[in-house]
């Protein structure tokens, strides 16, 4: 700490340069404490609702299961809520002693791992030699797939006789301080609901046939705290997608259940991808309320590269911002398809045996660098997308207004410029059948989520699958990525995060 300047040795000019940064340390500390009261005030507010929503009787009538999904769920946001609120406003004195709930002992059928923890050094400071006076044992649950253990850890006390010095070694950093789940556990519960999609409630009975009861508010309070110091490896890995200058975009409806209401509305989760074709692989998620296009505008931000997308009328405003427009061959394809398969359509078959030429050409390109692929693009793609180009123009004077025929011809004609934009650059793929291979698992879950209970529940699952799809992509078994990060996270520091980012790990 710097020592406080002598004021009658300071010339009159030393005196107003102090005075200056005195007052502008003062006004960025204001700032400071105001954005952190504010951040206070609004947090309170939020699980103060929560709790209300939770606590309070309602008059509307759920199954037991919804009941049970939307409990899970307002737990969990309540711990991350009060996760974040610790983080913001650390405490400065230790609060009053409160009774603490006695915690139910771990059964002692399951196995255990004994880890000792001694100071690296006995030598008492005046000297002597420190004597073992004693121990302190905590027990933490671990889990590996299909078996449930126990860690033992014995933290030997060492105290020197004569100056009645006392040390032992220090508690271990862990996600969750002074819980019972191991990064082990904590990784199992994570991977089981949101890669295996099963509520917490499921979870407790499984558990529960084990012999071990463990209810699902704890469950809840597990995850949410795990999400909140997830979510610095979820921002990295946003931006580390958003670095790309190609990346797919798509969309998908879930059921968003509002607490104190009885129906859901729909709200939607955005995928962010990587190309088959980039380095890097990942996909980040973005959950929000509705389908508006601002909510990808939000996501994207500063970024203007190549957009790989449908005709959603969503991304039209971020067109006219900078960003270009790419268009997936696949849904015009799609199209012809669908008409084909109706009524055997002539003209359908034509279309597709030429979109069918264009994919062989990707396939023999698909190993093939960005410039080795623009040139055989160029070469072999180009002549049959203007004979196509030439060929829609005519039979589109043929068909009736209206006709499904003629909304076929014009998805691929309004569009044509973006569909076409492929060839002019090797980096950029053909269609979005990437990021709609990504965002698969939020349609199998669906039918096990039910809903999303609140906003703050679906921004947390879209940060937690981002994690976990994106090791998927990188070859990795969530399981076994999600425990290394959640060993090695209480310890890491914040300038090295990016070492934990699915694309650059490697288990320790």
């Amino acid at each position: 700490m710097n020592s406080s300047p002598n004021l009658d040795q300071l010339t009159a000019e030393q005196l107003r340069t102090l005075a200056a940064q005195l007052l502008t340390q003062v006004d960025v500390m204001g700032k400071k404490i105001h954005r952190d009261q504010t951040i206070i005030e609004q947090l309170t507010h939020e699980i103060a609702w929560y709790k209300r929503h939770k606590f309070a009787k309602r008059s509307e009538q759920l199954s037991p299961d919804q009941g049970s999904l939307l409990d899970d769920l307002l737990d969990t946001d309540i711990a991350a809520i009060e996760a974040e609120l610790k983080a913001v406003n650390p405490p400065v004195a230790p609060a009053e002693p409160r009774q603490q709930p006695k915690r139910t002992p771990l059964p002692a059928q399951f196995p255990r791992t004994v880890i000792r923890h001694e100071p690296e050094n006995t030598q008492c400071a005046c000297g002597c030699q420190l004597q073992r006076i004693g121990e302190d044992i905590s027990e933490k649950l671990d889990y590996t797939p299909g078996a449930f253990t126990v860690e033992q850890h014995v933290r030997g006390k060492w105290a020197c006789r004569q100056c009645e010095t006392l040390i032992q070694a220090p508690v271990p950093a862990q996600v969750i301080d002074k819980g019972i789940p191991t990064a082990g556990l904590l990784a199992h519960v994570m991977v089981a609901k949101f890669a295996d999609h099963l509520p917490l409630y499921r979870q407790e009975k499984i558990f529960g046939r084990a012999g071990l009861a463990i209810a699902r508010s704890t469950l809840a309070q597990w995850v949410g705290q795990t999400g909140v110091q997830l979510q610095p490896l979820v921002d990295a890995l946003r931006e580390a997608v958003l670095g790309q200058r190609v990346i797919h975009a798509d969309e998908t409806p879930v059921q968003m259940l509002t607490p104190g209401e009885k129906k859901t509305h729909r709200a939607y989760v955005w995928a962010y991808s990587t190309t088959p074709f980039a380095d890097l692989k990942a996909v980040v998620y973005d959950f929000s309320p509705s389908r508006a296009g601002e909510h990808a505008r939000n996501f994207l931000g500063q970024w203007n590269g190549k957009l790989v997308c449908d005709d959603f009328a969503g991304y039209k405003a971020s067109f006219e911002q900078g960003i270009t427009e790419i268009g997936c061959m696949a849904h015009a394809r799609r199209k012809f398809f669908d008409l084909h398969a109706a009524n055997k359509s002539q003209l359908a078959e034509q279309a597709l045996h030429a979109m069918g030429s264009l994919y062989e050409i990707e396939r023999q390109a698909r190993d093939m660098s960005d410039e080795e692929r623009w040139r055989i693009r160029q070469e072999k793609a180009s002549p049959i997308l203007d004979t196509l180009h030439d060929w829609i123009l005519a039979q589109r004077d043929l068909v009736p207004n209206g006709s499904a025929t003629a909304k076929a011809l014009d998805y691929s004609l309004k569009r044509w410029q973006a569909l076409t934009r492929y060839v002019e650059d090797g980096a950029v793929p053909i269609d979005n059948n990437q990021v709609e291979n990504q965002i698969r698992p939020w349609a199998l879950g669906r039918s096990n989520w039910l809903f999303a209970g609140s906003l703050r529940s679906g921004k947390r699952a879209a940060a937690i699958m981002s994690l976990i799809q994106s090791a998927r992509m990188n070859g990795h078994d969530p399981y076994a990525y999600l425990k290394d990060v959640l060993t090695r996270l209480p310890t890491q520091r914040a300038s090295e995060v990016g070492q934990l980012l699915p694309h650059q790990w490697a288990p320790a």
